[in-house]
């Protein structure tokens, strides 16, 4: 009996080192992306975002965490009962792409924010990195009118930046409406729906007419109230809620987007 204990004690002492693989090669990403958020050349974000995808599609990020750990045989150190890339098998396609995609997309991230540091701090954006890209967050109060869809002029020189900087990409972009909870029934809106699909398909005709945007790149999504980014219980909350985002997708939400007739 004491025997077989000993043997399965044995069998599990190497599981901590998948773990720590898995820490690693979200630490190395970590850093990775660091890296390219210091830089605002596109060219070379590009290039690391490439040779990341090529060290994970490889396995190469795997056999560097094992040479660290040094994994295998030796006097000191028993070989683990199941081998490491079976254990911790490579990062997941998806994972992978959406990594690549925000390094691709952080110097964008990183000129937003210098360009418009004055909107910002004056709470009339936010600019921000998501599992699915890009997204720029622009208040209600900073785009139109209350329970109206008309843009603004006053802030067409900022959406001239964000054009600008989009436009540097050949991704997708969508536009997506969002409201608070308060329903809304006016003579134009019937509901917060139409509110905010509205609003959606105003900025979509200001970047195509008025930035020259390609039509074909962009979507529109109205979300009404049910993708809130603060409780609607207090008012700031519900402004925070009441948005236009400017979603610049990466690969891998692109590709879950409907295709496109060639």
């Amino acid at each position: 009996m004491s025997r077989r204990r000993r043997a399965e004690s044995h069998g599990n002492h190497e599981r901590w080192l998948v773990s720590y693989a898995d820490f690693v090669t979200l630490l190395f990403a970590f850093f990775v992306m660091l890296y390219a958020h210091s830089k605002t050349n596109t060219v070379e974000a590009q290039r690391i975002s490439q040779a990341f995808r090529e060290a994970m599609e490889q396995g190469r990020v795997s056999q560097a965490i094992s040479r660290m750990l040094k994994v295998g045989p030796g006097p000191n150190v028993p070989a683990p009962a199941v081998p490491l890339q079976q254990a911790a098998p490579p990062a997941h396609e998806d994972d992978i792409d959406a990594l690549a995609g925000a390094v691709d997309l952080m110097p964008s991230l990183h000129q937003l924010n210098d360009k418009l540091q004055k909107e910002i701090s004056e709470g009339r954006l936010e600019i921000r990195m998501e599992r699915r890209g890009l997204v720029i967050s622009l208040r209600e109060a900073t785009l139109f009118p209350s329970g109206g869809e008309i843009v603004e002029a006053s802030t067409l020189p900022m959406l001239e930046v964000i054009a600008r900087e989009v436009r540097t990409h050949p991704n997708p972009i969508r536009m997506e409406g969002h409201t608070d909870s308060v329903p809304i029934r006016t003579a134009r809106f019937r509901s917060n729906w139409e509110l905010s699909a509205a609003r959606a398909i105003a900025m979509l005709e200001l970047y195509s007419q008025q930035f020259g945007l390609d039509r074909s790149r962009m979507s529109i999504g109205g979300f009404g109230d049910t993708a809130p980014v603060a409780s609607n219980d207090t008012q700031e909350g519900r402004n925070r809620n009441r948005r236009v985002d400017i979603v610049v997708l990466n690969e891998v939400a692109a590709a879950q987007d409907p295709k496109r007739p060639k």
